[in-house]
């Protein structure tokens, strides 16, 4: 699993002749749930084989625990959970995405734990609906857009809402986020 995808350096792809508003960018496809969802892979640092998880006690239930990560504490969120939906099975091919999401003190490092990493897909912007307002039970602002391809549609989960550091941390100390969007 070691070798399935590190974050290039590079996020966009395109030659020189290609217009601005069709440089495809590059998405992380993973399936929580059942379902098939992506992630900008500027975000994605690397993923990682599922274990080694050191469950923290009385943390919320999205939080599954915490990694060391080459002397780094990170912690693990179970996306399924954090999306309102059934915790995470783990199985042979379940891995952590190592992210890093922008906070108010610069930037943070968090796994999130899905059923398996699929492929890097490119879209381009035109193939990218805006992230529709009723018909999806994720909460809108978690949904950057819905991405078209090869005939099947992708959700495309906004980082800075879906692992936001502040309403994470309200979530763990039992306040309520007002919801914004």
């Amino acid at each position: 699993m070691d070798e399935l995808i590190k974050a290039p350096s590079h996020a966009l792809r395109g030659s020189g002749r290609t217009p601005a508003s069709e440089v495809r960018i590059q998405y992380l496809a993973f399936s929580s749930g059942g379902e098939t969802f992506a992630m900008d892979i500027r975000s994605v640092r690397e993923v990682i084989q599922y274990g080694g998880l050191t469950e923290v006690p009385l943390m919320p239930v999205f939080i599954r625990g915490v990694i060391n990560l080459r002397g780094s504490v990170v912690p693990v969120i179970d996306l399924g959970v954090r999306l309102g939906r059934n915790g995470t099975e783990v199985a042979r091919r379940t891995c952590v995405v190592i992210l890093e999401v922008p906070s108010t003190d610069g930037t943070s490092v968090i796994g999130i734990m899905v059923d398996s990493v699929n492929e890097v897909l490119e879209i381009a912007p035109s193939e990218i609906d805006p992230a529709p307002s009723f018909g999806h039970d994720i909460r809108t602002e978690f949904i950057s857009g819905v991405g078209k391809v090869n005939g099947r549609f992708v959700i495309l989960l906004d980082v800075q809402h879906v692992l936001s550091i502040q309403e994470m941390a309200a979530l763990a100390g039992g306040r309520e986020v007002p919801a914004s969007g």
